[in-house]
């Protein structure tokens, strides 16, 4: 049984409620002195929350994802990855590895599309970070070998993994799902987390004297990937997307690089960098660094692109609610804002799974193909 699998999980739940059932049983006879009951009582409560604690570790992590396998949980997985050529021309991207998508047909690139775990280095920036890149299924087929396809990059929350975007939030499942009725138009992904120098939460930010964060995203990663696969290099070709830490990002970035990005999609974003033990100094007292960081104060006090945005938040269990509010306010022309406004939704995967098929429909239409 696998880590993340359902019978994993059923069968801690299952443990745990037998035993449970049995304490409750044999908790008369144990009630007697003496040191054998004494070590029974102790011994089926111990076993209790054990099989109690693991069955709620097994729930979190399937839900959460931040351990894929039994041997990565236990510090076993150390095998080092083998650099396979998939065709990609490019100097700062390595393909490492690649998965089927878990569809009808998903085995063939050309029904399933592919999704490519690969390593993108940064030439400006300095940062090596991995990724994953879906590739839609037109990819593969001869009539459409000529033609170059849009993309969004797409960051997890922090510190989340890449590979909750693929199981947890279901991006390239819904990408083909929404391609194959005919809602969206056939999109690369590139997929990745903002932590690229780990464990510190950088907020996207160029930090003085630290990691070049900003510039590995906004420059290094569209540069590198368009090298690689039939991208384009305009704004209208790339779109940038994400939650939580990952939407502030996207939304960040599209803000302060319309020449790279045509449009950025946050869900459940928020709208200033965080500020904690987390991502240590970030600005070392440069205020006109804080400030860039501020989307609000960036949307009074510096000249808006022709971008557009998209924003979602909930009326109750959203702590974002007001800054989305404002954040829609403060746009104007030639910008443009979307927003999407749930009844009520927590800062969770369920709440991102029910915004995140219309937010690539979105992000779609605001992107073209060369």
């Amino acid at each position: 049984m696998g880590l993340t699998s359902g019978k994993a999980l059923v069968t801690a739940v299952a443990v745990a409620v037998a035993l449970f059932s049995v304490t409750v049983v044999l908790w008369p006879r144990l009630a007697r002195r003496g040191w054998r009951p004494v070590c029974g009582r102790v011994g089926l409560l111990l076993a209790t929350q054990l099989a109690l604690f693991a069955a709620v570790g097994l729930a979190a992590n399937r839900s959460f994802l931040f351990y894929g396998s039994w041997a990565d949980l236990f510090g076993q997985e150390q095998e080092m990855g083998v650099v396979v050529d998939h065709g990609t021309a490019s100097k700062d991207v390595r393909v490492v590895g690649t998965r089927a998508l878990d569809v009808p047909g998903g085995a063939r690139p050309a029904v399933g599309g592919q999704i490519q775990q690969v390593v993108v280095r940064g030439d400006r920036s300095g940062i090596t970070s991995p990724a994953f890149v879906y590739l839609p299924p037109e990819y593969f087929q001869e009539r459409y070998a000529k033609r170059s396809f849009p993309a969004a990059v797409v960051l997890t929350g922090y510190p989340g993994t890449a590979e909750n975007l693929i199981k947890g939030l279901k991006y390239p499942r819904t990408a083909y799902l929404q391609a194959q009725e005919g809602k969206m138009q056939p999109m690369i992904l590139v997929m990745l987390r903002p932590t690229v120098a780990p464990p510190r939460d950088t907020e996207c930010v160029d930090v003085p004297g630290g990691p070049q964060t900003e510039t590995f995203f906004a420059e290094d990663l569209p540069k590198a990937v368009s090298a690689a696969y039939r991208v384009g290099s305009k704004p209208r070709n790339w779109g940038f997307m994400g939650n939580s830490t990952g939407g502030y990002c996207a939304l960040k970035i599209a803000l302060n690089h319309p020449d790279r990005f045509a449009a950025g999609a946050g869900f459940s974003a928020y709208y200033k960098a965080a500020e904690d033990v987390t991502t240590g100094d970030l600005f070392h007292g440069d205020q006109g660094l804080r400030h860039r960081a501020d989307l609000l104060w960036s949307l009074d006090h510096r000249p808006q692109p022709a971008s557009s945005f998209l924003v979602t938040t909930s009326k109750t269990g959203e702590g974002n609610l007001k800054g989305t509010r404002e954040f829609i306010r403060k746009v104007k022309s030639p910008a443009r804002v979307s927003s999407i406004t749930l009844e009520s939704g927590g800062h969770n995967f369920t709440t991102w799974n029910r915004e995140i098929p219309p937010g690539l429909v979105w992000m779609s239409g605001k992107l073209r193909a060369d």
